[in-house]
């Protein structure tokens, strides 16, 4: 008895809790081992005549992007929140629930919708996923897997094949108000003096319907708009293993969907070459002080700092004044030839010792070799030895911008990427790009040092020439 009571003690916030739900036994099962395409049909519940679509689905997408083509299938706008379920009912205490990322943070019972394949929930044909949109109006939708076919490689990863009725206005009251606006919106409907005088009663004579007025079903838009979602997970399984870390930590869809459609645009599957002339070309200051550096060293000043005279000689011979202006005689205060060599060390080509900077073991064997040279500042950018992985990640996705041949708003890209890992700030608010651009300033700058911007006054970071792409593509492939 004492050890009932215990039990009973323990649980008793569950017991005071009338919505209190233990976590049903899994529905999912094994995934397939290749994709192939299910024909699935989307019926909203409680719809007369049914309101349908048909898809072709890739059967390898998740439930998260499954989320987003039936948003688009219907003409809905994502302003609510949204479940996906399995079992005999939605509310059936035997019922597995897939959860929305805002459900996941508030703590219900379920399993995040992104980890959760299409291929897990549907298996043979007949088989039946739920999905609730709007927890208000109460949009049921059951998605039937009706056929399964063998996939081209080049199929759409989502395509609407068919459908009946016009999409649901949002916040239209569910499926009663639904059908009393179509009505209302229709002048031909036989039911539109009653729909207009139910509507009339329920929000007063000064309604207008057209705020309410259905979605109409125009396949070709549908189409338009899921080939521009960015479902497609080309590349994904392409993306070298410290990267994909990275891309494993994106929490939200619309930062997943982002970085798929930047992977795809890297092409980070493809080999990179880079020729002994294009390597010492952009190996040039890299080069320039390891051979100033030589087999005798360089007295360092007892700051720890490089002379003067060869702070001069960087400035001119590697024709760096018009990125700093001014006499730039103190290496502190000369910020290109201070992160040459800062760089140097951190890539392991130069190394203090007893107060003289000194070729390393790396440096002396790539001292002839630009290629190898070039590759060894590839692998290290960003630098591994960075403190701070909000550092680290920044430098990583602003890689992946640049080798995807983003042209402009880099850094908005990178604080959208960076807030969908979860960075904030101290306040919890999210990060400008001014703070994605400074976070990824060591990046920004090896870019600079390897010739990936091309110059212009005033601009350092401008324009990404194709070197800087190369170089993006090669330090994403070789990192850490």
């Amino acid at each position: 008895m004492q050890t009932v009571l215990e039990e009973l003690l323990s649980r008793g916030g569950e017991l005071n809790d009338p919505f209190h739900r233990d976590p049903p036994p899994s529905r999912r099962r094994p995934r397939r081992d290749d994709v192939v395409t299910y024909r699935v049909r989307v019926d909203v519940k409680g719809t007369k005549p049914p309101l349908w679509r048909r898809l072709e689905l890739a059967s390898d997408l998740f439930l998260d992007d499954v989320h987003d083509v039936i948003q688009f299938a219907f003409g809905w706008t994502d302003s609510h929140l949204h479940r996906f379920a399995s079992g005999p009912t939605f509310h059936s205490p035997e019922t597995e629930y897939y959860l929305c990322e805002f459900e996941v943070d508030e703590g219900e019972v379920g399993v995040p919708e992104g980890d959760v394949r299409l291929d897990e929930v549907l298996v043979e044909p007949g088989d039946k996923l739920l999905y609730n949109y709007d927890f208000g109006d109460d949009w049921e939708h059951v998605v039937k897997l009706e056929a399964i076919a063998p996939r081209d490689d080049d199929a759409p990863r989502a395509l609407c094949t068919g459908g009946k009725r016009p999409g649901p206005a949002e916040d239209c009251g569910g499926v009663h108000g639904y059908e009393l606006f179509v009505a209302a919106n229709e002048a031909s409907s036989p039911e539109r003096e009653r729909a207009i005088a139910e509507l009339n009663r329920i929000y007063g004579d000064d309604i207008d319907f057209s705020w309410h007025a259905p979605t109409p079903f125009d396949i070709a838009q549908i189409n338009d708009a899921l080939a521009e979602l960015g479902v497609d997970s080309a590349g994904e399984s392409d993306v070298p293993g410290p990267l994909a870390e990275v891309v494993d930590a994106v929490r939200t869809t619309a930062g997943r969907r982002q970085l798929r459609t930047l992977l795809a645009q890297a092409a980070l599957d493809e080999q990179v070459k880079v020729d002994p002339e294009t390597a010492a070309r952009m190996s040039r200051g890299y080069l320039w002080l390891m051979n100033r550096v030589g087999d005798d060293g360089i007295k360092l000043t007892e700051s720890g700092y490089l002379p003067p005279s060869v702070v001069k000689a960087a400035l001119s011979e590697l024709e760096l004044e018009d990125e700093w202006p001014g006499s730039g005689s103190r290496e502190h205060q000369t910020a290109p030839v201070l992160y040459l060599r800062e760089s140097a060390q951190a890539a392991g080509l130069v190394r203090k010792y007893r107060g003289k900077l000194l070729l390393s073991s790396r440096g002396r064997a790539l001292r002839d070799d630009p290629v190898g040279l070039w590759w060894r500042l590839a692998e290290q950018t960003p630098s591994p030895k960075l403190k701070d992985p909000a550092e680290m990640h920044a430098g990583l996705f602003f890689l992946l911008v640049v080798a995807a041949g983003v042209a402009e708003d880099r850094e908005e890209v990178v604080a959208d990427l960076l807030g969908a890992v979860g960075w904030r700030n101290a306040d919890g608010t999210l990060l400008t790009p001014f703070m994605a651009s400074d976070a990824a300033f060591e990046t920004k700058a090896m870019l600079r040092r390897v010739g990936g911007f091309a110059r212009a006054p005033g601009s350092p970071f401008g324009r990404v020439t194709p070197e800087g792409v190369l170089f993006a593509q090669a330090a994403l492939r070789t990192w850490p």
